[in-house]
């Protein structure tokens, strides 16, 4: 028999039908497209946090061309630290492998922090630098949008469990509905990734496939 309240207990089930997760939240006319940490660290071969996959990656240049033709707006983030990390503060003392984003130059086009060529910001989109795993904390992204009139963030990026889960959090939090595209989000390994998506869609956000956020994105084509 399973302690009360754990996973397997029938109590667990039936309250989690009480507390009413899983509410729906509808998009609004006026999303931004946020493309999170779409870095080489994550995509090229060797990277330090190379994914299984580079799905994620295409997904996310499709709904960059499908935003861009729409005029959503785009906001890319990027991960930079000092020299000595001091900026990263206990984050990065955690995570050994953001030292790559401090040794970074940031006019690289090759280096671990620049972002993919696929999804590489253009001129007019904003790019934010973070230094932890939500693109709301510590930025100017909160501000940006508001004055936008964004009601709504399609997100896309990496890692789902990391700076994906935590940026969509915020963006409820600073009261934008959050769209995740399942398909341009990556992990490091799909266990993680379905994990959080599972999650996020009971408690904070839309979780959606690339098919319906493109036929969003082409919905609010003025």
């Amino acid at each position: 028999m399973s302690p009360s309240g754990g996973p397997d207990d029938p109590g667990h089930a039936s309250g989690h039908d009480r507390s009413g997760w899983g509410g729906a939240l509808w998009p609004g006319p006026r999303p931004a497209l946020l493309l999170i940490d779409m870095v080489r660290a994550y995509f090229d071969v060797g990277g330090a946090f190379e994914l299984p996959s580079t799905g994620a990656l295409e997904a996310a240049a499709r709904l960059l061309d499908a935003a861009r033709s729409s005029g959503v707006p785009v906001v890319h983030t990027c991960v930079r630290y000092a020299a000595d990390g001091v900026d990263g503060g206990v984050f990065f003392r955690k995570v050994a492998g953001l030292r790559v984003f401090a040794a970074d130059a940031a006019d690289d086009p090759d280096g671990p922090g620049a972002i993919r060529p696929e999804v590489a910001p253009v001129d007019g989109e904003v790019v934010v630098v973070k230094q932890m795993p939500s693109a709301f904390f510590g930025t100017s992204l909160a501000g940006t949008l508001t004055a936008m009139g964004i009601d709504t963030v399609v997100v896309g990026g990496v890692s789902t469990s990391g700076c994906v889960r935590a940026s969509v959090v915020d963006a409820m939090s600073h009261g934008f509905v959050p769209l995740v595209v399942a398909d341009a989000c990556g992990d490091r390994s799909r266990r993680v990734h379905d994990g959080n998506l599972e999650d996020l869609a009971a408690k904070y956000a839309e979780v959606v496939d690339l098919s319906a956020a493109l036929t969003y994105l082409e919905s609010v084509r003025p």
